[in-house]
């Protein structure tokens, strides 16, 4: 899979910039009420429960919502997760095509006030071993221990 989006400060990204890290791709967007926050929430604690290995897994957020997810937003959103975590915010038309590649559904949703809004996603994380090849696709909510056992094995294998 390939993706290039520019980070919270503008810097263009590739899955080539975290070689020799297990990278884990979540597709999602700041103001989602409980399958983003919990899902960055135990990729967090999965990283805890790697030890010092939890250093060789680089989670990569990219917001759905490049309209209300600015860069500020992002950043203080990301950080809660981790001070390393990754936030990619491209334009709508790169969100699309990132999302295509990804195979990754997304749509707004009309609240029930005008103009509010909420956006329906693919929740699922990638998984990218060390050498850039996708070998996982996590369903929301498979728990902290099976991605830490899927984790090891992938972190072992360099």
């Amino acid at each position: 899979k390939a993706l290039s989006l520019p980070d919270a400060d503008g810097k263009t990204r590739t899955l080539a910039d975290f070689s020799g890290k297990v990278v884990i791709v979540f597709f999602g967007f700041a103001q989602c009420p409980d399958v983003c926050p919990s899902t960055l929430a135990e990729i967090a604690a999965v990283r805890t429960q790697l030890g010092a290995a939890g250093v060789k897994v680089q989670p990569v957020f990219i917001t759905v919502d490049p309209e209300r997810d600015t860069a500020a937003v992002l950043k203080d959103y990301v950080r809660t997760f981790g001070d390393d975590v990754i936030a990619l915010r491209g334009t709508l038309e790169q969100t699309q095509a990132a999302a295509r590649e990804f195979k990754v559904f997304f749509a707004k949703v009309p609240g029930k006030t005008e103009g509010s809004y909420t956006v329906d996603h693919t929740a699922g994380s990638f998984v990218f071993d060390a050498k850039g090849k996708v070998r996982l696709f996590v369903r929301y909510g498979s728990g902290v221990e099976a991605l830490t056992a899927d984790l090891k094995t992938l972190l072992a294998e360099g």
